[in-house]
């Protein structure tokens, strides 16, 4: 599914420190990537644990903040954020898919998982999200 232009929101500066971007976006879904670094690796020259951490987490939370209305922005903020480490990366790209499993109308719940190139399931992840005012 093509993701729609106008619902791509400017970067923010962690998210241009990083390098990570939206590649679709829909009800309860989203999906991201990352272009692997030298910047995001550990003392190892493995992509840091932080680096898995951040996908996860923010591939869930615009997972649950769908509206698909550039007007219409919804925002959350994390709660509750599990990890699971399964793999080394093989290839120069990470992709993060994110799927709301469940919530109301205050808090969500999310799960995600992290490929490299190959389709390797590199990390996992669960997380609980709330709905942010104003």
């Amino acid at each position: 599914m093509a993701l729609d232009p106008a619902l791509v929101e400017r970067p923010y500066p962690f998210q241009n420190l990083v390098g990570f971007r939206i590649l679709e976006w829909s009800e309860d879904f989203a999906r991201f990537e990352l272009p692997m670094g030298e910047h995001l690796g550990n003392r190892y020259g493995i992509p840091h644990g932080g680096v898995y951490a951040t996908l996860l987490d923010t591939v869930m939370g615009f997972a649950g903040c769908f509206t698909g209305s550039a007007e219409d922005r919804r925002l959350a903020m994390t709660l509750s954020l599990n990890v699971n480490y399964l793999a080394v990366p093989q290839g120069d790209r990470l992709v993060a898919e994110g799927r709301r499993i469940g919530g109301g109308r205050r808090s969500f719940f999310a799960e995600a998982v992290v490929l490299d190139d190959r389709g390797g399931k590199v990390a996992t992840g669960t997380g609980v999200f709330r709905y942010r005012s104003g």
